[in-house]
């Protein structure tokens, strides 16, 4: 009985993966984590919807905004240092950034309800290359409703010349697969 008890602590522990609270670092037992397999869900043209308006200040003190970007296809990508697979997937993300910043493609990092302090660290480490909307309070996240779960972390999104939502991933994506989905909605 005592093994079945440890199992069921550790297999919770495990469930509640990235999921956010209040304080910004997840807790055990944390039931609003989504999972998510990372792989991408294309939406055809006639089932996007339009992003709403996203801006808000940077990890280094600039103004990020979609809005910027009109008429280019952006990566919006969900994060956290304190979440593990967002770190997994940070050099993904970082490698298609840079495969296709030249053909017009702009990467947008959303920080969600994490430390300012140790949102920095974590780009320091990676150096990613693109802005970093710094999202404490999770407002961006949840201008999404409907299209990503609040606590679906990490989540990406992949917005249209025409600012519309063309792709999203739930988890860590796959190279491959952003990779894929970022030039077919680059190309359309």
């Amino acid at each position: 009985m005592r093994a079945k008890s440890i199992f069921l602590v550790l297999l919770g522990l495990l469930v509640a993966g990235c999921a956010g609270n209040q304080g910004g670092q997840p807790q055990a037992g944390d039931t609003r984590f989504v999972a998510g397999d990372g792989k991408m869900q294309v939406f055809g043209a006639g089932e996007r919807k339009p992003a709403p308006a996203v801006q808000g200040p940077t990890l280094d003190g600039a103004t990020a905004s979609l809005a910027a970007h009109k008429g280019k296809v952006v990566v919006l990508n969900f994060w956290a240092s304190w979440c593990g697979p967002c770190r997994a997937e940070a050099p993904v993300l970082k490698e298609v950034a840079a495969q296709t910043k030249s053909s017009g493609v702009e990467f947008i990092g959303v920080d969600f309800k994490d430390r300012q302090a140790d949102a920095l660290a974590f780009e320091r480490t990676e150096k990613t290359g693109y802005p970093h909307i710094f999202d404490q309070p999770g407002k961006v996240a949840l201008a999404f409703q409907g299209t990503v779960p609040p606590a679906a972390i990490p989540s990406t999104l992949i917005i249209d010349k025409q600012g519309r939502v063309a792709a999203r991933a739930l988890g860590a994506v796959k190279y491959t697969d952003l990779l894929n989905t970022v030039t077919k909605v680059r190309d359309e």
